[in-house]
C-alpha cells in the first residue's frame, strides 16, 4: 500500500524497515510506500524502538504518542500517529524530497 491521503486522515502510516542498515533515515521505495532506515538490529524491540524514536522526533510529538499497531514483529508495520496529516507534508517532516515524474 503506497502513502496515500486515506493513511494521513486515520492517522495511521505504512512503513516499511530495514534494519541493520548501518543508515538512519527515511525514504520512498520504488512503489512509493514509506521506508525507514534503522540503525538497530531487529532483536528484542531494539528496531521498533528507533523507529518510534526517529517518527517521534521528526514528527515533532512525544514518542509515548507513536504506536506500532501491527507488524511488530515484521518489516512491515502500521503505526499510529498523533497527527492528521497530507502527504506531501508527512514526507517533508520525514525528510524526503518531494517526488517528480516525468511524462514520457
Amino acid at each position: 500500500m503506497a502513502y496515500s491521503e486515506a493513511a494521513a486522515q486515520r492517522s495511521v502510516i505504512e512503513v516499511r524497515v530495514a534494519p541493520s542498515s548501518g543508515k538512519q533515515y527515511f525514504a520512498l521505495d520504488k512503489a512509493g510506500r514509506l521506508k525507514c532506515y534503522l540503525l538497530a538490529a531487529p532483536e528484542k524491540g531494539q528496531a521498533n524502538k528507533e523507529l518510534v524514536k526517529l517518527l517521534a522526533k521528526a514528527l515533532g510529538v512525544p514518542q509515548v504518542d507513536v504506536t506500532i499497531i501491527a507488524g511488530a514483529t515484521g518489516r512491515t508495520k502500521y503505526i499510529r500517529i498523533p497527527l492528521t496529516l497530507a502527504p506531501d507534508e508527512l514526507l517533508h517532516k520525514l525528510g524526503i524530497p518531494k517526488q517528480l515524474t516525468i511524462a514520457g
